[in-house]
């Protein structure tokens, strides 16, 4: 065996670098100066004998075995940091640390019920949010950044545990006024096209809606730019359309204070799952299915309330 190891910190202060692309933005994310962090990154490539970052004034530009590197660096982080999970795992469950991402159309409707009851139920737990894309979430999720991720399927996890939650029926929401309205479930072919407004790219509820309505020429005609629900919603209360929403963002009241009706989507796939995902063979595995249960359970109670 090598004497003389990578260190954990070195191996940190590379990935900062990949992520930021700049080592004053790396050195302030990983909280040390930035005549630190290129220390410990020159010493990284002096262990291995390869230049990892070509440096110019103005590019930092990562060579392919950097690139190698900084994979193989998340996967060594990610294994250290489990180390502390086994332990943790063997204790008190759904105590101490939890890292959550969570998909932006989910966050602002299911967190204010759960945070209050986490906080009753679970005192131990200190649990740490993070809002981003599904994309987003399950790069954080691959690379150690985030324990497990609350968001929507079908979407590409690639290899993870998975924990049904509920389903998420979707809406057809339009303005009051439309003369179009009909007393019942919508129909797809009903939805004109011209007028749909739809989430930006990005969003998996805008493939969600697209797939429900199974007609190809929406993807092409519809307009992508909102930049969340609420912004979606705002544009179809002053007439400028019509859009689809999740039935947990209705009944979390973001339609309070519009002239806007919603109608449900009257279609075979007319709903996305809701799911919790981390990585498989996590030793947290046991607090995820807890966690599971919680936000199950939670649900089950706001649809009677409702």
């Amino acid at each position: 065996m090598s004497s003389y190891l990578p260190t954990l910190k070195q191996l940190q202060y590379l990935i900062a670098l990949k992520e930021q692309g700049h080592f004053g933005r790396a050195a302030d994310s990983c909280f040390v100066t930035q005549s630190t962090l290129s220390a410990g990154i020159r010493e990284l490539e002096t262990l291995i004998g390869m230049t990892l970052v070509e440096r110019t004034r103005r590019v930092v530009r990562f060579t392919p075995l950097g690139d190698r590197i900084v994979e193989k660096a998340y996967r060594v982080l990610r294994e250290a940091e489990e180390l502390a999970d086994i332990a943790q795992a063997a204790g008190k469950p759904l105590s101490g640390d939890l890292r959550m991402s969570v998909i932006p159309t989910i966050a602002p409707f299911l967190l204010p019920r759960l945070l209050p009851h986490l906080r009753r139920e679970k005192p131990d737990l200190k649990l740490y949010l993070r809002e981003e894309t599904s994309q987003s979430a399950i790069e954080s999720l691959r690379h150690g950044h985030a324990d497990c991720v609350l968001m929507a399927l079908p979407f590409a996890t690639g290899e993870v545990e998975t924990a049904h939650l509920f389903d998420d029926r979707l809406y057809v929401a339009f303005p009051k006024d439309d003369p179009r309205d009909p007393p019942a479930n919508i129909d797809p072919d009903m939805i004109d096209e011209t007028r749909l407004l739809l989430l930006e790219d990005g969003h998996c509820l805008k493939d969600h809606a697209l797939s429900a309505c199974n007609r190809p020429e929406l993807r092409a005609e519809a307009t992508m730019m909102g930049t969340s629900l609420h912004t979606l919603v705002q544009m179809v209360d002053n007439g400028l359309g019509l859009t689809l929403l999740p039935e947990m963002a209705i009944d979390g009241g973001i339609l309070e204070h519009t002239h806007i009706t919603a109608r449900p989507l009257a279609s075979a796939n007319a709903s996305r799952e809701i799911a919790l995902v981390w990585r498989k063979e996590s030793p947290r595995e046991k607090e995820f299915n807890m966690l599971s249960d919680i936000l199950r359970d939670l649900y089950k109670d706001q649809r009677k309330a409702a």
